[in-house]
């Protein structure tokens, strides 16, 4: 089987692929490039779906079409991706058209509700009254049966997310990059820096902040404290993560109490620090 190095490696050696599973189209970097992927196995990623599935909504079928209280858009799929009604651009980034194209690049057949532009329901209202109807329903059975799908989605993000990361670290890059490959050493880090990036995003867009500062995988991976690569490594993004959360909620504004999914975030993040 043909690897790639798990660390970071220069831009010159970038066509090395990975063995395994599709990728999204990578940005270049002047820095580096990351080949998470390239050491986990099948059931390595097959693990990592499923916490992530277990994360979103406790792995249920149901849960795979789910519109949060407080929000105004639907979450679907295993990683709850982002989708906007039509004549609404929110803080977050969307990813559920990302992830349609995605799966059509891989010769999967969405359901004809996943191939409108935007999503069709306006509230979590109409989206509970039609919960049950074909529309939802046909959703549902064909993310149910593409989680595989989704896994690659969620883990060539990860990848394709870095050399991002990396541009917006300016000065600080170099300790980005450090961080970044101590923690990538095991399969339990490569999770953690997947789901994370898929959980809160990559820290890069300026509309994803509160009073100026951020809280994705950027901000994580610059708050870690100095700890030697591996299982020390996942323990502090881990705490990392928690600490970047915390100072989220504290920034937010008061109206949308984001402290009651505080505790629930900092379980996810729990996660990051067991082995895979």
């Amino acid at each position: 089987m043909k690897y790639c190095s798990l660390l970071l490696v220069p831009l010159a050696l970038a066509s090395c692929t990975p063995a395994q599973g599709p990728s999204l189209a990578q940005e270049s970097s002047p820095v580096a490039v990351a080949t998470t992927q390239s050491t986990l196995t099948a059931s390595q990623r097959a693990a990592i779906g499923r916490k992530i599935w277990q994360n979103e909504s406790g792995g249920s079928k149901t849960g795979l079409t789910a519109w949060n209280d407080g929000e105004d858009f639907p979450s679907l799929g295993i990683g709850h991706f982002i989708w906007y009604p039509a004549g609404r651009e929110g803080r977050f980034t969307e990813s559920f058209p990302q992830f349609v194209q995605f799966a059509r690049r891989q010769g999967s057949n969405p359901p004809a509700v996943a191939l409108q532009a935007d999503c069709p329901w306006q509230s979590k209202a109409s989206f509970q009254r039609d919960f049950n109807g074909s529309a939802l329903s046909s959703l549902r059975d064909w993310l149910a049966s593409n989680v595989n799908l989704q896994t690659d989605f969620i883990i060539a993000k990860s990848r394709a997310s870095l050399p991002k990361i990396l541009r917006a670290a300016g000065s600080d890059a170099q300790r980005v990059q450090a961080n970044y490959n101590k923690v990538a050493t095991t399969p339990q880090g490569q999770y953690a820096l997947i789901d994370y990036v898929n959980f809160k995003g990559e820290g890069t867009n300026p509309s994803e902040r509160y009073q100026g500062q951020g809280w994705g995988l950027l901000q994580v991976l610059q708050g870690m404290k100095n700890v030697p690569a591996g299982e020390a490594a996942a323990n502090e993004f881990a705490a990392s993560a928690k600490r970047v959360l915390a100072n989220r909620v504290r920034n937010a504004p008061a109206a949308r109490n984001e402290g009651r999914w505080l505790q629930g975030w900092h379980n996810r993040c729990n996660t990051y620090a067991r082995p895979l």
